[in-house]
């Protein structure tokens, strides 16, 4: 119990890194944060879409 004390808390492990030394409760946060990204990035994509739609609507689309 003391070796979890005295290991500081991570932030969010960079994309691709070693999941091994994490623990379950580590893991599942770390879920959670992709999640959250996930979500984050098809709102950009989603609000990026609809400009581009509205562009070609307005000009016409380019081949």
């Amino acid at each position: 119990m003391e070796e979890e004390e005295a290991r500081p808390k991570r932030s969010t492990p960079e994309l691709g890194a070693s999941l091994e030394r994490m623990s379950v409760e580590e893991l599942e946060a770390y879920i959670e944060a992709l999640r959250a990204e996930i979500a984050r990035v098809e709102a950009e994509l989603a609000r990026k879409r609809a400009v581009r739609d509205a562009a070609e609507a307005l000009f016409g689309r380019r081949s």
